[in-house]
């Protein structure tokens, strides 16, 4: 059996930081659900990933740094900051060109070695005010 922690470590990397689909197609179940979903996205696992290329395409340099992460069973919380250039259009600004930090703290559902649900917190605010500078 995979250890939920090494299979959410192993999303934040490999998907969140590098962008690889397939990793996101392999971990996150088809029947995922993000209970809190980003501003202006559905809950499902066809939106993370659209969420993510739009990230990707605001903030090309797009890296999550993971700060702290523990398991209790099934569920594997998670704080950790995405670091990132604007250099995309975003939420409806032009590109800033300025670096952000996107504070994060997430928990997962791992269940049978697949990402099952999601709930997080995410400083949206504090984005927000980075980007207008």
């Amino acid at each position: 059996m995979i250890d939920p922690l090494s299979i959410v470590k192993r999303f934040v990397d490999e998907y969140q930081t590098t962008g690889n689909e397939a990793v996101a197609e392999e971990l996150l179940a088809s029947d995922f659900v993000d209970h809190t979903p980003f501003p202006g996205f559905g809950s499902s696992r066809e939106d993370v990933k659209q969420l993510f290329r739009v990230l990707r395409e605001a903030f090309p340099d797009l890296k999550a740094e993971i700060v702290e992460q523990f398991s209790n069973g099934e569920m594997v919380a998670t704080r950790k900051t995405f670091h990132g250039t604007h250099n995309g259009r975003f939420m409806g600004m032009e590109p800033t060109g300025r670096e952000i930090g996107l504070r994060v703290v997430d928990l997962v559902r791992v269940r049978d070695g697949k990402m099952r649900e999601h709930w997080n917190v995410v400083d949206v605010p504090a984005l927000m005010a980075q980007l207008r500078g």
